[in-house]
């Protein structure tokens, strides 16, 4: 009686590719099932008949730090660049002892989007990035017992916060030197779904990926040299080339976790901040630039 007690998922795990232990995960979303039903009727009769239809497999969102294993984060990095690389796991729940009490296992499951954290110089938190998994199967398994090893990582995960971050544009080096903010943004792959004969479930492929647009903040006393770009623009209509920049999120030591690679961008917002002659506050502008490419890379490499 003691096993089917009901219990508090406060621990869980992630596995991949048999590998049980993935390390820390803030929290776990999503993974349901879901059946369509199909209704049928006949002549003029008020009869009804239902059907159940073919299974959706909702997405698993996850948030995540920089404290799981290396295969995860070269999964993220295969992402940026356009491959469909599958993976088999599981979501492992278990209770306040770390037996394991249920897992959804799932199979063929490719990334389909990452959220990249909103940073802030002024934000001392830890920082996450969101990412969804789509599987093309997921399967809901007792748990056997199973004792899990208490969560790793919880001190790597420490050093990743919202403040400690490095940004660096090519043609604009002293204008980011002094940036306070950078926006979230999210990269997103279409998934497309092939239905094929009675299978049930169908195959998932990933297709093109969109590369979101960056806005950061930074000081307006670094900010004329954007300015001078832009101007020559609408002014003189001479188009400023495509630049491309580096975003470094780093650890309180600084030292860099990992860094977001942008290429083909070019600014297409400029937004002084709203000015009050009864504020104290430095006067901030902030920038927005589209990008025709993303790679990410996790670690000094």
């Amino acid at each position: 009686m003691a096993n089917e007690r009901a219990y508090a998922a406060a621990h869980f795990a992630l596995s991949l590719d048999n590998n049980e232990d993935c390390g820390v995960i803030r929290s776990i979303e999503g993974g349901g099932v879901k059946v369509d039903a199909t209704t049928y009727r006949y002549g003029s009769g008020h009869e009804t008949w239902k059907a159940l239809g073919k299974p959706k497999f909702e997405a698993i969102k996850l948030q995540v730090g920089m404290a799981l294993g290396q295969p995860f984060y070269t999964w993220i990095s295969e992402f940026f660049t356009g491959k469909c690389v599958r993976k088999e796991g599981a979501i492992i729940a278990a209770d306040f002892k770390y037996q394991e009490r249920a897992r959804r296992n799932f199979s063929n499951a490719i990334i389909s989007e990452i959220t990249l954290p909103a940073l802030n110089a002024a934000d001392k938190n830890a920082a996450y990035m969101g990412v969804s998994i789509v599987p093309e199967k997921i399967v809901f398994v007792k748990g056997g017992g199973r004792q899990l090893a208490p969560a790793k990582g919880m001190d790597q995960q420490k050093l990743w916060t919202c403040a400690r971050f490095n940004m660096t544009i090519d043609q604009f080096p002293e204008a980011c030197r002094r940036a306070t903010k950078v926006d979230a943004a999210t990269i997103k792959m279409n998934v497309i779904e092939h239905h094929i004969g009675g299978q049930l479930e169908p195959f998932k492929f990933g297709s093109r990926i969109d590369y979101p647009n960056l806005a950061f903040t930074v000081p307006e006393a670094d900010f004329q040299p954007v300015a001078d770009k832009m101007q020559a623009y609408w002014n003189n209509k001479q188009r400023p080339p495509n630049f491309s920049g580096t975003l470094q999120y780093l650890d309180n030591s600084l030292a860099v976790l990992g860094t977001l690679t942008f290429t083909g961008a070019n600014i297409i917002s400029i937004v002084p901040d709203r000015s009050d002659a009864t504020t104290e506050e430095l006067k901030m502008v902030k920038v927005e630039l589209y990008t025709e490419s993303m790679t990410m890379k996790f670690g000094a490499g």
